[in-house]
Protein backbone atom coordinates (compact mmCIF):
# COMPACT_ATOMS: atom_id res chain seq x y z
CA UNK A 1 0.00 0.00 0.00
CA UNK A 2 1.23 3.54 -0.63
CA UNK A 3 3.37 4.81 2.20
CA UNK A 4 3.58 1.51 4.07
CA UNK A 5 7.12 0.84 5.26
CA UNK A 6 8.31 -2.69 4.58
CA UNK A 7 10.80 -4.98 6.28
CA UNK A 8 14.34 -4.72 4.95
CA UNK A 9 15.19 -8.27 6.05
CA UNK A 10 12.58 -10.24 4.13
CA UNK A 11 15.05 -11.49 1.53
CA UNK A 12 17.41 -12.61 4.32
CA UNK A 13 14.59 -14.61 5.91
CA UNK A 14 13.89 -16.20 2.52
CA UNK A 15 17.56 -17.06 1.95
CA UNK A 16 17.91 -18.74 5.35
CA UNK A 17 14.64 -20.61 4.80
CA UNK A 18 15.84 -21.94 1.43
CA UNK A 19 19.10 -23.17 2.97
CA UNK A 20 17.21 -25.14 5.62
CA UNK A 21 14.96 -26.61 2.91
CA UNK A 22 17.93 -27.85 0.90
CA UNK A 23 19.62 -29.36 3.97
CA UNK A 24 16.40 -31.13 4.97
CA UNK A 25 15.82 -32.52 1.48
CA UNK A 26 19.48 -33.53 1.28
CA UNK A 27 19.20 -35.58 4.48
CA UNK A 28 16.03 -37.27 3.19
CA UNK A 29 17.85 -38.15 -0.03
CA UNK A 30 20.74 -39.59 1.97
CA UNK A 31 18.34 -41.83 3.90
CA UNK A 32 18.66 -39.99 7.23
CA UNK A 33 15.50 -40.10 9.34
CA UNK A 34 12.16 -41.60 8.35
CA UNK A 35 11.54 -44.05 6.68
CA UNK A 36 15.02 -45.36 7.51
CA UNK A 37 14.35 -44.59 11.18
CA UNK A 38 11.21 -44.61 13.31
CA UNK A 39 8.85 -41.68 12.92
CA UNK A 40 9.53 -40.58 16.51
CA UNK A 41 13.30 -41.18 16.34
CA UNK A 42 15.68 -38.23 17.01
CA UNK A 43 17.00 -38.47 13.43
CA UNK A 44 13.49 -38.04 12.06
CA UNK A 45 12.78 -35.16 14.45
CA UNK A 46 15.97 -33.43 13.26
CA UNK A 47 14.83 -33.54 9.63
CA UNK A 48 11.25 -32.59 10.52
CA UNK A 49 12.39 -29.48 12.40
CA UNK A 50 14.75 -28.46 9.60
CA UNK A 51 11.75 -28.36 7.28
CA UNK A 52 9.10 -27.04 9.67
CA UNK A 53 10.82 -24.58 12.02
CA UNK A 54 13.60 -23.80 9.51
CA UNK A 55 12.03 -23.69 6.04
CA UNK A 56 8.31 -23.20 6.69
CA UNK A 57 8.68 -20.92 9.70
CA UNK A 58 11.27 -18.55 8.26
CA UNK A 59 9.47 -18.42 4.91
CA UNK A 60 6.16 -17.52 6.54
CA UNK A 61 7.83 -15.02 8.89
CA UNK A 62 9.58 -13.22 6.04
CA UNK A 63 6.39 -13.15 3.99
CA UNK A 64 4.29 -11.78 6.86
CA UNK A 65 6.85 -9.12 7.75
CA UNK A 66 6.62 -8.01 4.14
CA UNK A 67 2.89 -8.26 3.55
CA UNK A 68 1.14 -7.63 6.87
CA UNK A 69 1.58 -3.86 6.26
CA UNK A 70 -0.15 -4.44 2.92
CA UNK A 71 -2.97 -6.37 4.60
CA UNK A 72 -3.66 -3.63 7.15
CA UNK A 73 -2.48 -0.53 5.22
CA UNK A 74 -0.33 0.47 8.19
CA UNK A 75 3.45 0.75 8.67
CA UNK A 76 5.27 -2.22 10.16
CA UNK A 77 5.70 -1.69 13.91
CA UNK A 78 8.89 -2.82 15.64
CA UNK A 79 10.58 -3.78 12.39
CA UNK A 80 13.98 -3.18 13.98
CA UNK A 81 13.53 -6.45 15.89
CA UNK A 82 13.36 -8.46 12.66
CA UNK A 83 17.12 -9.04 12.41
CA UNK A 84 17.55 -10.11 16.08
CA UNK A 85 14.56 -12.41 15.61
CA UNK A 86 16.13 -13.97 12.52
CA UNK A 87 19.45 -14.48 14.29
CA UNK A 88 17.72 -16.09 17.28
CA UNK A 89 15.70 -18.44 15.05
CA UNK A 90 18.76 -19.53 13.05
CA UNK A 91 20.87 -20.11 16.18
CA UNK A 92 17.99 -21.91 17.87
CA UNK A 93 17.28 -24.06 14.82
CA UNK A 94 20.92 -25.13 14.52
CA UNK A 95 21.07 -25.92 18.24
CA UNK A 96 17.83 -27.88 18.17
CA UNK A 97 18.80 -29.97 15.14
CA UNK A 98 22.29 -30.68 16.52
CA UNK A 99 20.67 -31.70 19.79
CA UNK A 100 18.49 -34.24 18.01
CA UNK A 101 21.46 -35.54 16.00
CA UNK A 102 23.59 -35.96 19.13
CA UNK A 103 20.66 -37.59 20.94
CA UNK A 104 20.48 -40.08 18.07
CA UNK A 105 24.17 -40.87 18.61
CA UNK A 106 24.17 -40.71 22.40
CA UNK A 107 26.23 -37.50 22.59
CA UNK A 108 26.86 -35.94 26.00
CA UNK A 109 25.83 -32.43 24.89
CA UNK A 110 22.49 -33.48 23.38
CA UNK A 111 20.34 -32.33 26.31
CA UNK A 112 21.78 -28.81 26.74
CA UNK A 113 21.85 -28.24 22.98
CA UNK A 114 18.23 -29.36 22.65
CA UNK A 115 16.98 -27.07 25.40
CA UNK A 116 19.21 -24.17 24.31
CA UNK A 117 17.99 -24.51 20.72
CA UNK A 118 14.33 -24.67 21.73
CA UNK A 119 14.70 -21.57 23.94
CA UNK A 120 16.36 -19.50 21.22
CA UNK A 121 13.95 -20.75 18.56
CA UNK A 122 10.98 -19.80 20.73
CA UNK A 123 12.50 -16.40 21.51
CA UNK A 124 13.03 -15.64 17.81
CA UNK A 125 9.55 -16.62 16.73
CA UNK A 126 7.97 -14.80 19.68
CA UNK A 127 9.78 -11.67 18.48
CA UNK A 128 8.33 -12.18 15.00
CA UNK A 129 4.89 -12.71 16.54
CA UNK A 130 5.35 -9.52 18.55
CA UNK A 131 6.20 -7.44 15.48
CA UNK A 132 3.24 -8.78 13.55
CA UNK A 133 0.89 -8.65 16.52
CA UNK A 134 1.69 -5.01 17.33
CA UNK A 135 1.24 -4.09 13.67
CA UNK A 136 -2.13 -5.85 13.56
CA UNK A 137 -3.26 -4.17 16.78
CA UNK A 138 -2.63 -0.76 15.23
CA UNK A 139 -5.23 -1.49 12.53
CA UNK A 140 -8.20 -2.61 14.60
CA UNK A 141 -10.83 -3.66 13.52
CA UNK A 142 -9.04 -6.16 11.33
CA UNK A 143 -9.99 -6.99 7.77
CA UNK A 144 -10.59 -10.66 6.96
CA UNK A 145 -7.05 -11.58 5.74
CA UNK A 146 -5.51 -9.98 8.83
CA UNK A 147 -7.89 -11.94 11.09
CA UNK A 148 -6.50 -15.17 9.63
CA UNK A 149 -2.98 -13.98 10.43
CA UNK A 150 -3.98 -13.10 13.99
CA UNK A 151 -5.47 -16.56 14.43
CA UNK A 152 -2.29 -18.07 13.05
CA UNK A 153 -0.23 -16.16 15.64
CA UNK A 154 -2.29 -17.72 18.45
CA UNK A 155 -1.53 -21.16 17.03
CA UNK A 156 2.15 -20.21 16.67
CA UNK A 157 2.47 -19.27 20.35
CA UNK A 158 0.78 -22.54 21.36
CA UNK A 159 3.07 -24.49 19.04
CA UNK A 160 6.14 -22.85 20.58
CA UNK A 161 4.90 -23.59 24.10
CA UNK A 162 4.40 -27.25 23.30
CA UNK A 163 7.72 -27.53 21.48
CA UNK A 164 9.66 -25.94 24.33
CA UNK A 165 7.94 -28.26 26.80
CA UNK A 166 8.83 -31.33 24.75
CA UNK A 167 12.47 -30.20 24.43
CA UNK A 168 12.77 -29.70 28.21
CA UNK A 169 11.17 -33.09 28.86
CA UNK A 170 13.50 -34.86 26.42
CA UNK A 171 16.48 -33.01 27.91
CA UNK A 172 15.56 -34.18 31.40
CA UNK A 173 14.98 -30.68 32.78
CA UNK A 174 11.33 -31.39 33.66
CA UNK A 175 10.07 -34.17 35.97
CA UNK A 176 9.86 -37.61 34.37
CA UNK A 177 6.10 -37.60 34.96
CA UNK A 178 5.82 -35.13 32.07
CA UNK A 179 6.85 -37.84 29.60
CA UNK A 180 3.27 -39.14 29.68
CA UNK A 181 2.28 -35.99 27.79
CA UNK A 182 4.56 -36.74 24.81
CA UNK A 183 2.44 -39.37 22.97
CA UNK A 184 -0.81 -37.35 22.94
CA UNK A 185 0.98 -34.00 22.69
CA UNK A 186 3.07 -34.60 19.57
CA UNK A 187 0.07 -34.78 17.16
CA UNK A 188 -1.32 -31.60 18.73
CA UNK A 189 2.05 -29.88 18.32
CA UNK A 190 2.12 -30.85 14.64
CA UNK A 191 -1.53 -29.92 14.04
CA UNK A 192 -1.15 -26.48 15.64
CA UNK A 193 2.07 -25.80 13.71
CA UNK A 194 1.26 -27.11 10.24
CA UNK A 195 -2.47 -26.51 10.35
CA UNK A 196 -2.98 -23.63 12.75
CA UNK A 197 0.07 -21.45 12.22
CA UNK A 198 1.20 -22.15 8.68
CA UNK A 199 -1.93 -23.18 6.78
CA UNK A 200 -4.25 -20.65 8.44
CA UNK A 201 -1.75 -17.84 7.79
CA UNK A 202 -1.22 -18.95 4.18
CA UNK A 203 -4.97 -19.06 3.57
CA UNK A 204 -5.39 -15.58 5.05
CA UNK A 205 -2.66 -14.01 2.95
CA UNK A 206 -4.06 -15.72 -0.15
CA UNK A 207 -7.36 -13.89 0.31
CA UNK A 208 -5.43 -10.66 -0.34
CA UNK A 209 -2.60 -11.66 -2.67
CA UNK A 210 -4.37 -14.14 -4.94
CA UNK A 211 -6.90 -11.58 -6.24
CA UNK A 212 -4.02 -9.12 -6.59
CA UNK A 213 -1.92 -11.50 -8.69
CA UNK A 214 -4.90 -12.71 -10.75
CA UNK A 215 -6.40 -9.22 -11.23
CA UNK A 216 -9.65 -10.43 -9.66
CA UNK A 217 -12.01 -8.64 -7.32
CA UNK A 218 -11.63 -9.53 -3.64
CA UNK A 219 -15.42 -9.71 -3.44
CA UNK A 220 -15.42 -12.69 -5.83
CA UNK A 221 -14.78 -15.02 -2.89
CA UNK A 222 -17.72 -14.57 -0.55
CA UNK A 223 -17.15 -17.39 1.94
CA UNK A 224 -14.07 -16.05 3.69
CA UNK A 225 -15.88 -15.27 6.94
CA UNK A 226 -17.21 -18.84 7.20
CA UNK A 227 -13.74 -20.23 6.40
CA UNK A 228 -12.28 -18.13 9.23
CA UNK A 229 -14.98 -19.22 11.69
CA UNK A 230 -14.27 -22.89 10.97
CA UNK A 231 -10.54 -22.29 11.28
CA UNK A 232 -11.05 -20.48 14.59
CA UNK A 233 -13.20 -23.34 15.88
CA UNK A 234 -10.56 -25.89 14.84
CA UNK A 235 -7.76 -23.96 16.60
CA UNK A 236 -9.92 -23.53 19.73
CA UNK A 237 -10.63 -27.27 19.78
CA UNK A 238 -6.92 -28.07 19.39
CA UNK A 239 -6.14 -25.79 22.33
CA UNK A 240 -8.86 -27.52 24.35
CA UNK A 241 -7.32 -30.90 23.47
CA UNK A 242 -3.96 -29.63 24.76
CA UNK A 243 -5.55 -28.59 28.06
CA UNK A 244 -7.29 -31.96 28.43
CA UNK A 245 -4.07 -33.83 27.68
CA UNK A 246 -2.02 -31.81 30.17
CA UNK A 247 -4.67 -32.27 32.85
CA UNK A 248 -4.94 -35.99 32.12
CA UNK A 249 -8.67 -35.72 31.41
CA UNK A 250 -10.20 -38.11 28.90
CA UNK A 251 -11.78 -36.78 25.74
CA UNK A 252 -8.88 -35.24 23.82
CA UNK A 253 -9.32 -37.78 20.98
CA UNK A 254 -12.96 -36.75 20.52
CA UNK A 255 -12.02 -33.07 20.57
CA UNK A 256 -9.28 -33.74 18.01
CA UNK A 257 -11.82 -35.46 15.76
CA UNK A 258 -14.14 -32.44 16.00
CA UNK A 259 -11.21 -30.17 15.11
CA UNK A 260 -10.55 -32.30 12.02
CA UNK A 261 -14.21 -32.06 10.96
CA UNK A 262 -14.21 -28.29 11.39
CA UNK A 263 -10.99 -28.04 9.38
CA UNK A 264 -12.45 -30.11 6.54
CA UNK A 265 -15.58 -27.94 6.38
CA UNK A 266 -13.41 -24.82 6.29
CA UNK A 267 -11.20 -26.26 3.55
CA UNK A 268 -14.27 -27.15 1.50
CA UNK A 269 -15.52 -23.58 1.71
CA UNK A 270 -12.02 -22.30 0.91
CA UNK A 271 -11.95 -24.47 -2.21
CA UNK A 272 -15.19 -22.87 -3.39
CA UNK A 273 -13.67 -19.41 -2.84
CA UNK A 274 -10.49 -20.35 -4.72
CA UNK A 275 -12.50 -21.56 -7.70
CA UNK A 276 -14.55 -18.35 -7.70
CA UNK A 277 -11.42 -16.21 -7.57
CA UNK A 278 -9.76 -18.01 -10.48
CA UNK A 279 -12.97 -17.78 -12.53
CA UNK A 280 -13.31 -14.04 -11.83
CA UNK A 281 -9.76 -13.18 -12.86
CA UNK A 282 -9.16 -10.50 -15.47
CA UNK A 283 -5.74 -11.87 -16.35
CA UNK A 284 -6.53 -14.24 -19.26
CA UNK A 285 -3.21 -16.10 -19.23
CA UNK A 286 -2.05 -17.39 -15.87
CA UNK A 287 1.52 -16.62 -14.85
CA UNK A 288 3.72 -19.50 -13.75
CA UNK A 289 3.39 -18.69 -10.04
CA UNK A 290 -0.39 -19.03 -10.31
CA UNK A 291 -0.15 -22.30 -12.25
CA UNK A 292 2.30 -23.72 -9.71
CA UNK A 293 -0.02 -22.61 -6.91
CA UNK A 294 -2.81 -24.72 -8.42
CA UNK A 295 -0.61 -27.82 -7.97
CA UNK A 296 -0.06 -26.82 -4.32
CA UNK A 297 -3.79 -26.33 -3.75
CA UNK A 298 -4.42 -29.74 -5.31
CA UNK A 299 -1.98 -31.28 -2.82
CA UNK A 300 -3.78 -29.52 0.05
CA UNK A 301 -7.21 -30.86 -0.88
CA UNK A 302 -5.89 -34.33 -1.77
CA UNK A 303 -4.06 -34.55 1.56
CA UNK A 304 -7.11 -33.35 3.49
CA UNK A 305 -9.37 -35.85 1.73
CA UNK A 306 -6.87 -38.65 2.37
CA UNK A 307 -6.74 -37.71 6.07
CA UNK A 308 -10.55 -37.75 6.28
CA UNK A 309 -10.75 -41.20 4.67
CA UNK A 310 -7.94 -42.53 6.89
CA UNK A 311 -9.68 -41.22 10.00
CA UNK A 312 -12.98 -42.81 8.98
CA UNK A 313 -11.25 -46.13 8.23
CA UNK A 314 -9.12 -46.09 11.38
CA UNK A 315 -5.89 -45.93 9.35
CA UNK A 316 -4.45 -42.62 10.55
CA UNK A 317 -1.49 -44.27 12.31
CA UNK A 318 -0.45 -46.20 9.18
CA UNK A 319 -1.16 -43.41 6.66
CA UNK A 320 -0.02 -40.34 8.57
CA UNK A 321 3.55 -40.27 7.17
CA UNK A 322 2.61 -40.00 3.46
CA UNK A 323 -0.26 -37.63 4.30
CA UNK A 324 2.00 -35.26 6.21
CA UNK A 325 4.63 -35.50 3.47
CA UNK A 326 2.08 -34.58 0.81
CA UNK A 327 0.78 -31.66 2.87
CA UNK A 328 4.23 -30.51 3.94
CA UNK A 329 5.97 -30.64 0.58
CA UNK A 330 3.13 -30.67 -1.95
CA UNK A 331 1.03 -27.99 -0.24
CA UNK A 332 3.21 -25.76 1.97
CA UNK A 333 6.52 -26.13 0.13
CA UNK A 334 4.86 -26.10 -3.29
CA UNK A 335 2.94 -22.94 -2.43
CA UNK A 336 6.01 -21.35 -0.85
CA UNK A 337 8.20 -21.92 -3.91
CA UNK A 338 5.41 -20.75 -6.22
CA UNK A 339 4.93 -17.50 -4.29
CA UNK A 340 8.68 -16.92 -4.01
CA UNK A 341 8.76 -17.10 -7.81
CA UNK A 342 6.48 -14.05 -7.79
CA UNK A 343 7.64 -12.25 -4.64
CA UNK A 344 11.38 -12.34 -5.36
CA UNK A 345 11.06 -10.63 -8.78
CA UNK A 346 8.54 -8.15 -7.40
CA UNK A 347 10.76 -7.10 -4.47
CA UNK A 348 13.82 -7.08 -6.71
CA UNK A 349 12.04 -4.81 -9.17
CA UNK A 350 11.04 -2.46 -6.32
CA UNK A 351 14.60 -2.31 -5.00
CA UNK A 352 16.25 -1.82 -8.36
CA UNK A 353 13.82 0.05 -10.58
CA UNK A 354 11.34 1.62 -8.17
CA UNK A 355 13.60 4.62 -7.42
CA UNK A 356 14.04 5.48 -11.13
CA UNK A 357 10.51 4.66 -12.30
CA UNK A 358 9.09 7.46 -14.44
CA UNK A 359 12.51 8.95 -15.21
CA UNK A 360 13.88 6.24 -17.51
CA UNK A 361 12.44 3.18 -19.29
CA UNK A 362 12.56 0.13 -17.00
CA UNK A 363 11.98 -3.60 -17.51
CA UNK A 364 8.74 -5.20 -16.35
CA UNK A 365 8.58 -7.53 -13.35
CA UNK A 366 7.96 -10.45 -15.73
CA UNK A 367 11.19 -9.64 -17.57
CA UNK A 368 13.21 -10.64 -14.50
CA UNK A 369 12.31 -14.34 -14.84
CA UNK A 370 12.36 -17.10 -17.44
CA UNK A 371 9.08 -18.97 -17.15
CA UNK A 372 9.75 -21.73 -19.73
CA UNK A 373 12.86 -22.88 -17.88
CA UNK A 374 11.33 -22.59 -14.41
CA UNK A 375 8.20 -24.46 -15.50
CA UNK A 376 10.35 -27.58 -15.93
CA UNK A 377 11.65 -27.27 -12.37
CA UNK A 378 8.15 -26.94 -10.91
CA UNK A 379 6.97 -30.02 -12.83
CA UNK A 380 9.96 -32.04 -11.60
CA UNK A 381 9.45 -30.83 -8.04
CA UNK A 382 5.81 -31.91 -7.88
CA UNK A 383 6.64 -35.17 -9.66
CA UNK A 384 9.23 -35.84 -6.93
CA UNK A 385 6.71 -35.07 -4.19
CA UNK A 386 4.10 -37.37 -5.74
CA UNK A 387 6.59 -40.24 -6.16
CA UNK A 388 7.93 -39.78 -2.62
CA UNK A 389 4.39 -39.79 -1.21
CA UNK A 390 3.53 -43.00 -3.05
CA UNK A 391 6.82 -44.58 -1.97
CA UNK A 392 5.99 -43.84 1.66
CA UNK A 393 2.49 -45.24 1.23
CA UNK A 394 3.84 -48.51 -0.22
CA UNK A 395 7.01 -48.76 1.94
CA UNK A 396 9.50 -48.42 -0.91
CA UNK A 397 12.54 -46.87 0.76
CA UNK A 398 14.86 -46.73 -2.27
CA UNK A 399 12.14 -45.19 -4.45
CA UNK A 400 11.51 -42.64 -1.70
CA UNK A 401 15.17 -41.62 -1.63
CA UNK A 402 15.27 -41.34 -5.42
CA UNK A 403 12.12 -39.21 -5.41
CA UNK A 404 13.52 -37.04 -2.60
CA UNK A 405 16.64 -36.57 -4.73
CA UNK A 406 14.52 -35.45 -7.68
CA UNK A 407 12.72 -33.04 -5.37
CA UNK A 408 16.05 -31.74 -4.04
CA UNK A 409 17.38 -31.17 -7.56
CA UNK A 410 14.25 -29.28 -8.59
CA UNK A 411 14.34 -27.16 -5.41
CA UNK A 412 17.99 -26.32 -6.04
CA UNK A 413 17.18 -25.32 -9.62
CA UNK A 414 14.32 -23.07 -8.47
CA UNK A 415 16.52 -21.40 -5.87
CA UNK A 416 19.08 -20.83 -8.64
CA UNK A 417 16.29 -19.09 -10.57
CA UNK A 418 15.71 -16.80 -7.58
CA UNK A 419 19.43 -15.98 -7.51
CA UNK A 420 19.43 -15.25 -11.24
CA UNK A 421 16.52 -12.89 -10.66
CA UNK A 422 18.39 -11.10 -7.88
CA UNK A 423 21.39 -10.63 -10.20
CA UNK A 424 19.14 -9.39 -13.07
CA UNK A 425 20.56 -12.09 -15.33
CA UNK A 426 17.45 -12.29 -17.53
CA UNK A 427 17.83 -8.61 -18.45
CA UNK A 428 20.15 -7.61 -21.29
CA UNK A 429 23.41 -6.18 -19.83
CA UNK A 430 22.89 -2.75 -21.42
CA UNK A 431 19.38 -2.48 -19.89
CA UNK A 432 20.01 -3.80 -16.38
CA UNK A 433 20.78 -0.56 -14.55
CA UNK A 434 19.19 2.36 -16.40
CA UNK A 435 19.49 5.86 -15.00
CA UNK A 436 21.60 4.91 -12.00
CA UNK A 437 19.39 2.07 -10.73
CA UNK A 438 21.04 0.13 -7.89
CA UNK A 439 21.77 -3.58 -8.29
CA UNK A 440 20.12 -5.44 -5.37
CA UNK A 441 22.15 -7.59 -3.01
CA UNK A 442 21.66 -11.33 -3.04
CA UNK A 443 19.97 -11.57 0.35
CA UNK A 444 20.90 -8.44 2.32
CA UNK A 445 18.83 -5.23 2.37
CA UNK A 446 19.59 -2.46 -0.08
CA UNK A 447 21.26 0.70 1.17
CA UNK A 448 18.17 2.79 0.48
CA UNK A 449 14.74 2.24 2.05
CA UNK A 450 12.19 0.41 -0.05
CA UNK A 451 8.62 1.65 -0.04
CA UNK A 452 5.52 0.26 -1.65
Amino acid sequence: MPGASLSHWTMTFFAAACLFLLVGEGLLTAGYGYPGAAIEAPATLAVVHLVTAGWFGLLMSGALLQFVPVLVAKPLKGGGAALPALVAVVIGEIGLVLGFILMDRGGAFAAPLLSFGALFLSLGYLMVAGIIGITLSSAWPLALPARFVALGLIALVATLGLGLTFALVLSGYLPSSWTRFLPPGLPLHAALGLGGWLTVSAVGVSYKLLPMFLLASESASGGGREVWLNAALAVALLLLAVILSVAGIAGSAVVLTLALLSSLVGLGLYGVDLLATYQARRRPKLELNSLASIAAFAALFAGAAWLAVAAAAGRVASDIAPIVYLLGFGWLTGLGLAKLYKIVPFLTWLECYGPVLGRVPTPRVQDLVSEPRARTWFVLFHAGVLLATLALAFDRDLLFRAAAGLQLGASLALIAEFLRTRRLMEIAPDQRLPGGAIRPNFFLPSLQPTRS
